[in-house]
């Protein structure tokens, strides 16, 4: 999307066809009492039509093409217009009482991302907004998105950005969306993951679009979402509906081995935890319900990246935990050593000051101007 500024005109005043009705009229000479007797009308209808208080049906539509020779489409589209033009200033007076509820969105920072465009005027704004999150007014936004959140709305540091994550969110079921995949298949899913441990060892050019089709054919959508500046997280799963699961990464820490741990993290939910789960990682917004799933989906990942007997046949061995002994096992398990890097440093087996240089940077591509 754009991010220029719009100024889109709406007109404050529209006439009815009622107008281009007594023009007409006038202009034939013809009275309104005349024109009720010739299209079998009551000649209350017909003044009623004529100052707006009632619409043309398309009967009397083609009652007007008749008897004045101007097309029934005309009219038919003339009421069509107006009745939306009533509509549209309505919704504009209601949403003027609610651009306050803009502060809780970060709407600079979704600007600046391109997920929406920037208008001038509040109520446009608002607008665009509430069309980015697909709902029709801040009332829906909060019934939907508030019953979403209900796995980890207890955090207080969640609570703090919740419009900032909410935006996040969206962005990522928008992208998917855009996502092809075939009915979702967890056996295939599961030999797919196979493939993509071996991509670790490649650079994001390479692995990004051959994990988003790995998992596509197998019925999960994933998607890299640059995270707002209060998001604080580093990924998400949920279902979009019962045949297309969601994995969003967000590339929060910013180094291969958390977005690889974190991807088979949200992998390990998607295979062993119920369809009606929503997942979100990230420091301070698990729930306690949660808490043996997030175990088992850690332990899902670390064992498909590095086996726990190999790793501690590694550390059992090696009288040296040096990069060059790191690289050799990461070489003969046929991973990125950045990741063995991580996991040491978790294990408290390695100082976080260590080796990290074996870790590989990874930064989101700049947006051309």
């Amino acid at each position: 999307m754009s991010n220029k500024l719009q100024n889109q005109y709406v007109p404050d005043y529209v006439s009815p066809p009622g107008e281009t009705l007594q023009e007409i009229l006038e202009e034939r000479g013809m009275s309104q009492a005349e024109l009720a007797e010739r299209t079998g009308r009551p000649k209350k209808t017909i003044s009623e039509i004529i100052n707006g208080k009632a619409a043309i049906t398309p009967e009397t539509a083609l009652q007007l093409e008749r008897v004045l020779g101007v097309s029934a489409s005309f009219w038919n589209n003339r009421e069509r217009e107006y009745r939306e033009a009533l509509a549209w200033q309505q919704e504009s007076e209601n949403l003027q009482q609610q651009v306050a509820w803009l502060d809780k969105i970060p709407v600079k920072a979704m600007i600046k991302a391109g997920w929406i465009q920037q208008f001038q005027d509040k109520v446009e704004q608002l607008r665009e907004v509430l069309n980015f999150f697909s709902v029709v007014s801040p009332q829906q936004w909060e019934d939907i998105w508030e019953e979403s959140s209900v796995y980890f709305r207890k955090s207080q540091a969640f609570e703090s950005d919740f419009g900032h994550l909410a935006a996040w969110l969206r962005q990522g079921e928008i992208e998917a969306a855009n996502i092809p995949c075939m009915t979702y298949n967890a056996n295939k899913f599961r030999k797919n993951l196979e493939t993509i441990r071996k991509l670790t060892l490649e650079p994001p050019e390479t692995f990004q679009p051959e994990v988003i089709r790995l998992c596509a054919e197998v019925g999960v959508a994933v998607v890299f979402v640059p995270q707002l500046p209060k998001t604080r997280t580093c990924g998400a799963t949920r279902w979009l509906n019962p045949e297309k699961a969601l994995i969003q990464l967000s590339l929060r820490y910013k180094t291969n081995d958390h977005l690889w741990f974190a991807f088979f993290h949200e992998a390990g939910h998607i295979l062993l935890h119920g369809k009606r789960d929503f997942f979100l990682e990230g420091k301070g917004i698990q729930v306690p319900e949660n808490e043996q799933k997030e175990a088992e989906a850690n332990q899902f990942a670390e064992d498909i990246l590095i086996p726990r007997a190999k790793l501690e046949n590694f550390i059992n061995s090696c009288q040296c935990l040096s990069k060059v002994a790191i690289e050799k096992f990461a070489s003969e398990i046929g991973i990125a050593p950045g990741i063995v890097v991580g996991r040491l440093q978790h294990d408290n087996i390695l100082p976080k000051s260590h080796c990290n240089d074996l870790k590989v940077r990874l930064e989101w591509a700049k947006n051309e101007e």
